[in-house]
């Protein structure tokens, strides 16, 4: 159990730190509103993922006795990851967050969650990053349920908390986020994520 918990957590890490809508959201509001509205926007986007982590675990799970589907499934969802990593490694560029603003202090919390929930629901790219998960989760045979539950855990947990932490830190991080720094890092989980999407169709093609 410990090895596929701290396999989620190295996951988490990486999805951690892909930019993207989720990342400038959190580093804005967090600059403009304050930690504790931050704190409640990651709490929404914690939310989203937990949402789709049931609708895809429990999807995948229903038709992976289906030996076919299972190997289309290891193939698409690699496919996918690779498809993340290229979206991320090509991008031309990325622009610097618009820390300006006019301050919302008086904003409820109910509509900084919903910020969060619906900033990450909405992307389609989410769902299948998810899928993805899924699919990888379903190659694991010998994986118990507490196995699945600790891997699982490890992501969420491990996103919630960096979440966290960018939003505690963001006037520090913001004097870093310059478009050069953010296309080196944006490479670099581009290579780290088709990695894992070519090793995931590896292991789907010699099963």
């Amino acid at each position: 159990m410990e090895s596929s918990l701290l396999e989620g957590v190295s996951m988490g890490l990486l999805l951690s730190v892909i930019v993207g809508p989720v990342f400038f959201t959190l580093i804005t509001n967090s600059l403009q509103h304050g930690f504790r509205y931050a704190m409640v926007l990651a709490l929404g986007i914690l939310c989203s993922d937990t949402l789709y982590v049931l609708l895809t675990y429990f999807g995948v799970k229903l038709l992976a006795d289906v030996s076919l589907f299972e190997k289309i499934l290891g193939y698409v969802g690699g496919l996918i990851l690779i498809g993340f990593g290229l979206k991320s490694l090509l991008k031309k560029r990325v622009e610097r967050p618009n820390t300006g603003g006019l301050s919302f202090s008086n904003l409820s919390k109910k509509t900084a969650f919903a910020k969060g929930f619906g900033v990450n629901g909405v992307n389609p790219f989410v769902l299948l990053f998810w899928i993805s998960i899924a699919s990888l989760v379903s190659l694991k045979v010998n994986w118990t349920k507490g196995n699945v539950f600790a891997y699982y855990s490890g992501i969420l947990v491990t996103v919630f908390c960096i979440d966290l932490l960018k939003a505690f830190i963001a006037k520090q991080l913001s004097r870093f986020v310059t478009p050069r720094v953010m296309g080196i890092l944006n490479k670099t989980v581009g290579l780290l994520i088709i990695f894992y999407g070519v090793r995931m169709i590896y292991l789907t093609w010699i099963k």
